[in-house]
């Protein structure tokens, strides 16, 4: 290997995250990309949609279902169009990744089991409390 050259030479390692990432920018075919009104009308649809998706999830927020799942659905859809829904996108995963991998340390893990465990043993002693002190019967129920 000659490394006084001026040429460009071959990287030895290529970095996991760039190798995985693709290409920012709109994931439409070709064909639309070529007409500029298509293209045009083809963002919009994605965007209208997008933003169906998006706001049927922060509906489901405050009621039953999958809210936030939905509304990352939708930033993947705006995600094949539009950059900042791109960079939103690479951002939240990397943040999930690192949460992810804190969750895992066993510290963490072993500090998150006692504090379950110490949560669970104050529920049972005031569980335990109440049905010495009233029984079975329902605190609506209770007539002292």
């Amino acid at each position: 290997m000659n490394t006084g050259s001026d040429e460009p030479g071959e990287v030895a390692m290529v970095d996991d995250e760039a190798e995985n990432e693709r290409a920012l920018g709109s994931r439409a075919p070709q064909f639309i990309k070529a007409r500029r009104a298509l293209h045009v009308s083809w963002q919009v649809g994605v965007f209208v949609v997008g933003l169906a998706v998006v706001g049927a999830g922060v509906v489901m927020l405050p009621l039953p279902g999958p809210g936030w799942l939905v509304i990352f659905g939708g930033m993947a859809i705006w995600a094949t169009e539009f950059v900042w829904a791109q960079l939103v996108l690479r951002w939240t995963k990397r943040k999930v990744t690192e949460a992810t991998q804190r969750a895992l340390d066993p510290r963490v893990r072993r500090r998150n089991i006692i504090l379950t465990t110490v949560g669970l043993v104050i529920v049972a002693v005031l569980v335990g409390v109440y049905l010495w002190k009233f029984g079975f019967e329902m605190p609506w129920n209770i007539k002292e």
